[in-house]
C-alpha cells in the first residue's frame, strides 16, 4: 500500500475516528476493500463525546455477531427515561416494546466503543488506522477530489483515494474545504458539561430535570454523575459572574440527592462549556467526496441521538457504495442516493429536536411555568405515548441493517 514515506493510494480514505468514521472503515474492510482512517488524537479519550449506543446500534451489533462481546464491556443498562418536573416524577420513553433484541440504550464511554470497533477493524488486513494525523486539505484534479493532505508526526502525508468521506465532526474542515454550504438552525441554549460525584448508596435517579426555569440532564456513571446544565445561548460568562455557588445552587434546587457531593464543584475549571448546533449541508458531497454524520448534520443533544444516526449514515453508506469500491471509483449519483436516503430521517430528527428546544427546554427557561400540562398528563396517564419518543430516539425514523458480506 505506501508508495513512498509521505504518499499513500487507498480505495476509501476517512477522515474523523469518530462513530461514524469507525463504523464504515470497519464495515468496508470487512468487505475487502482498503481504507485508510485519519484521526488527529492519539487516542479515543475525549471526555466530551456522546456516549448513549442506542438499540438500533446493538441490532447492528447483533447483526454482524459481535453483541455478546460488546456487552462484555462495562457499561450500564437504561430501560426507561424519567424526567422530575416540578419535583413530579414524570415516566418519558419506555424501550420495553421496541422491535429489537436489546430494548435498552447502553451508557458506554465512547472511547471504549470506539476502541471495540478499531479492535474488530484491524483484525482485516485492508483497514488501516492512522493516529495522531491531521488532515489539512483536499487534493483536487479537474473538479475531482483526488485525496487528502494531512500532517503526522512523521511529516506531510498525501493520501490519494478513489473516494474522501468526512465523518470530523460539525466543525469539519472536510466540507469547509470542499465548499459545501451549510444551513443553520439556530439553536437558543449551549450547556454546561461537569461530573458531579456519586453517593454510592444512591439508586437509580431520574435522567431530565425542570424547576423554575431551569433544565439539567443526569447521566448516571455509577461512581458519578455527568451533568448537562441548560443555558440560554452565549450566556456562559453571566453564569461564571453569578459564582459557582450559584451553580451549585442551582443544581441542588433541582437535584437535592446530589447533597454534599456538589461542594466537590469548585471552579469553573472543572466545567465545559458544549456548544449546542443543529445544522445541515445542503448537499453532502461532490466528485470524489462525501460527508457524513456530525459533519453533514451537527444534531442537538436532546434525544442523545447523534451518536445513532451518525452510525446509521455509515451503514447506508457501506450497503451502497461497497460494490462500487470493490471495483473502483464512485459516481456522484452513488453518492447522491446516499444523501437521498438518509436526509428524510435526519430532517424528522432535527425538526422534533428543535420543537424540543422551542417548545419544552427553551420555553421552559424563559417561563417557568410554560411546561405543558397536557403533555405530563398524556406521559402520566396514556403509556402507550411513551412508546413514540422511544421509538424516535430508540430506533429513529430509517434504521439501517448490515447489506454487505466479510471476506
Amino acid at each position: 500500500m505506501p508508495e513512498s514515506p509521505n504518499k499513500l493510494t487507498t480505495r476509501c480514505c476517512i477522515v474523523g475516528g469518530g462513530p461514524a468514521g469507525m463504523m464504515l472503515g470497519f464495515l468496508l474492510a470487512r468487505s475487502g476493500i482498503e481504507v485508510v482512517v485519519l484521526e488527529k488524537h492519539k487516542d479515543f479519550l475525549r471526555d466530551f463525546r456522546g456516549d448513549t449506543i442506542h438499540p438500533s446500534t446493538l441490532e447492528l451489533l447483533v447483526e454482524l455477531g459481535l453483541l455478546d462481546e460488546f456487552l462484555k464491556l462495562p457499561h450500564q443498562e437504561l430501560r426507561a427515561v424519567h424526567g422530575t418536573i416540578e419535583g413530579q416524577e414524570i415516566p418519558i420513553a419506555d424501550f420495553a416494546h421496541l422491535p429489537t433484541k436489546c430494548k435498552f440504550i447502553a451508557f458506554m464511554p465512547q472511547w471504549d466503543f470506539l476502541n471495540f470497533l478499531a479492535e474488530k477493524a484491524k483484525q482485516f488486513p485492508t483497514f488501516h488506522l492512522h493516529l495522531e494525523t491531521k488532515a489539512t486539505d483536499l487534493i483536487e484534479e479537474n473538479g475531482q477530489v483526488v485525496g487528502v493532505r494531512a500532517t503526522s508526526l512523521t511529516g506531510e502525508l498525501a493520501i490519494r483515494a478513489d473516494i474522501v468521506v468526512g465523518t470530523d465532526g460539525r466543525a469539519s474542515l472536510i466540507r469547509e474545504k470542499a465548499g459545501l454550504p451549510v444551513q443553520d438552525f439556530g439553536v437558543p441554549i449551549d450547556v454546561l458539561w461537569m461530573r458531579i460525584p456519586k453517593d454510592p448508596l444512591l439508586g437509580e435517579q431520574s435522567l431530565g430535570y425542570f424547576k423554575a426555569g431551569q433544565f439539567m440532564v443526569l447521566i448516571d456513571r455509577q461512581e458519578y454523575f455527568q451533568c448537562g446544565y441548560i443555558i440560554p445561548k452565549g450566556q456562559f460568562e453571566t453564569h461564571k459572574q453569578r459564582g459557582i455557588a450559584a451553580l451549585q445552587a442551582d443544581i441542588l434546587r433541582m437535584a437535592p440527592f446530589i447533597g454534599d457531593h456538589i461542594r466537590e464543584l469548585k471552579s469553573w475549571d472543572q466545567i465545559s462549556l458544549l456548544t449546542v448546533k443543529i445544522d445541515r449541508l445542503r448537499q453532502w458531497a461532490k466528485p470524489g467526496l462525501l460527508c457524513i454524520g456530525d459533519a453533514a448534520h451537527a444534531m442537538s443533544p436532546a434525544g442523545g441521538v447523534g451518536v445513532n444516526m451518525a452510525i446509521q449514515d455509515a451503514v447506508a453508506t457501506a450497503n451502497l457504495l461497497t460494490a462500487s469500491l470493490q471495483k473502483g471509483p464512485v459516481t456522484m449519483t452513488e453518492l447522491d442516493r446516499i444523501q437521498r436516503r438518509r436526509l428524510w430521517p435526519i430532517r424528522i430528527i432535527q425538526a422534533g429536536q428543535i420543537f424540543v428546544h422551542r417548545r419544552f427546554i427553551n420555553a421552559s427557561i424563559d417561563k417557568p411555568s410554560s411546561f405543558p400540562p397536557f403533555a405530563i398528563w398524556f406521559l402520566k396517564h396514556v403509556p402507550f405515548v411513551r412508546r413514540i419518543p422511544a421509538y424516535l430516539v430508540g430506533v429513529g425514523p430509517l434504521p439501517e441493517h448490515i447489506q454487505t458480506k466479510a471476506k
